[in-house]
């Protein structure tokens, strides 16, 4: 069974920011920084999560109102258990729903290749790099998403 994947209400900004946590660490978002994302949902801010019961998953978009501007993915993560399931892809295909007709942009470590594959195969391009953008060297891949819709 799939989760379903809806707009994200006050009611999981706890269950995002624990998400977030256990996926990234000390490169996880404050509580503070969480609650400032989901305080612009409906401003400049997409969040959408995934929900199978429990929150599995979350996408964040910083969506400028002036339609020229590009959309940047800010964030993306699925719990570790739930990885490798189609989940990713699924808060992806719902990422560019929102942003159709619009440039996407997002950033990801040159390293991380399974992120990577996974924007690749959404229809992201490779199409500039951050030279030792990150803590130890490692480059930052910008990568684009021409704004068509994903089947």
């Amino acid at each position: 069974m799939s989760p379903e994947i809806r707009p994200a209400g006050l009611a999981d900004l706890q269950a995002v920011v624990e998400l977030d946590q256990g996926c990234f660490a000390s490169e996880a978002w404050s509580p503070a920084i969480w609650a400032d994302e989901f305080g612009r949902i409906g401003q400049d801010r997409v969040v959408l999560v995934a929900d199978d019961g429990a929150v599995v998953g979350y996408v964040v978009l910083l969506a400028p109102p002036v339609a020229e501007d590009p959309v940047d993915l800010l964030r993306i993560a699925v719990t570790p258990a739930e990885r490798r399931t189609g989940i990713g892809a699924q808060l992806l295909t719902a990422a560019s729903a929102s942003a159709a007709g619009r440039t996407m942009l997002l950033e990801v470590a040159d390293g991380n290749k399974s992120a990577s594959a996974l924007y690749a195969g959404a229809g992201f391009v490779e199409i500039s790099r951050r030279r030792g953008y990150y803590p130890g060297g490692e480059d930052a891949l910008i990568m684009q998403w021409q704004g068509e819709d994903h089947e």
